[in-house]
Order: structure tokens, then C-alpha cells, then sequence
């Protein structure tokens, strides 16, 4: 496995599986590998013959105040995990080379980057859309592989990329669970053992909201109760719990299923002193 820091020698490389033919599959991942990660690399390894994979802890998506300094950095153990499983190429940009002192340019989606995720972080998808533009530009990827469970920053890239034509296919994996059904995340590293046992509880909810609109309730009705039923279970806030349509991720018509749609959910579950905000989904 290559491990490359510069520009340079990763455009070498690319270029030389290009002149060979070889399909070229992308995995952007900010570190703090687990499992999760590795289901979206044993599935970039069935769509192509070569598989890059970026280490970026992205500064442009932090907001003031948020965990940038804190995220978790484990680049050994995710270089181990990474040749364990056969990638050809792992891509650790430095930040300096990524955003150099005279970096002037933005990106900037509208649509399904709108609402739910911004309410709260206003600045996330601009930081989203612009490391992701600048890694495609850079490693030319015919495919890409995101997970399902940042299922707005999916749908955003989807629309990133179609708008500017970028000619690289975005492929969404399924979310990767634990045994109880929490979404794996690099946060999860965050919890002590009651945090996590009240993590846990969060996918019971999502499937019973999901339930209640199956038997026909409206859909405020059973998002409110999914809010009542995380604060009962002891979440100390809840930032949203709204049901969309899976593609455009509109609100329904009518307030009641139609089709399919997703159950998205950004809730603070207590930690210790502190707290850990997640965020998941449901398909209905």
C-alpha cells in the first residue's frame, strides 16, 4: 500500500493506473477508523481495480467551538487497517497544502444542503462540498463511496456533483450498525459506558417512528413523539427529528406517507460532564 503525503506523488500514481486502464474507486474518510469505514472500502473494492482512500481531518467544516482539535487522529492504526484490507493507496494531505495562505475560493450547494444539518452547523456542507471538490480534483476518482448515514452530506455531494458535471459516480453504502443497532461513527470513541448505553436506545426510536407512520399516523404526530421519547430515555436536547423524501429531501405532502421516505434524527446524548451529538437515520 502507498502511503502518500504530496500532490505530487499522488497525481504520479494516478496517472500511471490511468495509463493502465484501471478504474479508480475513492473512499474520503477524516481518520478514526472502524468498521463502518471499512464496509465502504470492501465495497469501493468490488466497483473497481484500484482503491484510493484520504486520512483529512477537514478544518473548512468545523464551526467556532466545535471539535476540531479534539477529533480523533489515529493515522497508524488506520494505515494498519487500510493494508489489512488490500487498499492500493492511502492519501494524508497536509492542511497547509490543502488550503495554502492565498486559498480564496468557496463552494457553495443549495437545495438538499439546506435546512436540518445547517440549521444547527450553517457552515458545514460549504466545508463539505469544498474538501470534496478539491479531493476529487486531485485524485480523479471514476467512483466514489459514501455512507448512508450522513444521509444530507450524501444527498449534497449527489447534487455537488451532478451540477458541476464532475464525472465521477457517487455510490451510497448502506449505514453499518453495532450489535444494537447504533450507527457506527469515529464519535463513538467519545462515550464511557453509560453514554454508550444510551446511545443505543436511539435506533429503537427511529424503527418505532418509522413504525407509527407505516400504521398511518401523521407525521408530526409520531415525530413528536420520537423528540418526547428521546428526552424520556434521558437525551438532553434534541436538535431535530423530521421525516423527508429520500431523494430530494422535501417534506411531505400531505403529512403522511405517500412513498418511500427517511426518518433523520440529530439528538445530544449525555456523556459523562459533557456530551455527544449524533446523528442517523431510518429508511421507511
Amino acid at each position: 500500500m502507498k502511503r502518500i503525503r504530496s500532490e505530487k506523488g499522488l497525481r504520479k500514481a494516478i496517472w500511471a493506473w490511468r495509463k493502465a486502464g484501471e478504474k479508480i474507486v475513492f473512499v474520503p474518510t477524516m481518520g478514526a477508523l472502524h468498521e463502518g469505514h471499512l464496509t465502504l472500502v470492501r465495497l469501493a473494492k468490488k466497483h473497481g481495480d484500484r482503491v484510493v482512500v484520504s486520512i483529512f481531518v477537514n478544518p473548512t467544516q468545523f464551526a467556532p467551538g466545535e471539535d476540531l482539535d479534539a477529533y480523533p487522529r489515529t493515522e497508524k492504526e488506520d494505515a494498519r487497517l487500510l493494508k489489512a484490507e488490500g487498499v492500493d493507496l492511502v492519501y494524508i494531505p497536509d492542511p497547509q497544502t490543502m488550503y495554502n495562505v492565498h486559498h480564496a475560493t468557496s463552494v457553495t450547494v443549495g437545495g438538499v444542503a439546506k435546512g436540518l444539518e445547517t440549521d444547527y452547523r450553517p457552515t458545514f456542507f460549504d466545508g463539505v462540498a469544498l474538501v470534496v471538490t478539491k479531493l476529487f480534483n486531485r485524485v480523479q476518482p471514476d467512483m466514489a463511496i459514501f455512507g448512508e448515514k450522513d444521509y444530507q452530506q450524501l444527498a449534497t455531494i449527489r447534487r455537488l456533483v451532478e451540477d458541476l458535471d464532475m464525472p465521477t459516480k457517487i455510490i451510497g453504502a448502506p449505514i453499518a450498525r453495532d450489535e444494537f443497532g447504533l450507527a457506527l461513527s469515529s464519535r463513538n470513541a467519545y462515550f464511557d459506558e453509560t453514554g454508550l448505553a444510551l446511545a443505543r436506545k436511539l435506533n429503537g426510536i427511529m424503527k418505532r417512528c418509522a413504525a407509527d407512520m407505516r400504521d398511518g399516523q401523521h407525521v408530526d404526530t409520531a415525530t413528536d413523539a420520537a423528540k418526547a421519547a428521546l428526552l424520556a430515555a434521558g437525551y438532553s436536547s434534541v436538535d431535530y427529528v423530521e421525516v423527508r423524501s429520500p431523494n430530494s429531501l422535501t417534506v411531505l405532502e400531505g403529512g403522511y406517507l405517500n412513498g418511500p421516505a427517511r426518518v433523520l434524527v440529530a439528538a445530544h446524548c449525555p456523556n459523562g460532564k459533557s456530551s455527544v451529538r449524533l446523528i442517523d437515520n431510518f429508511a421507511v
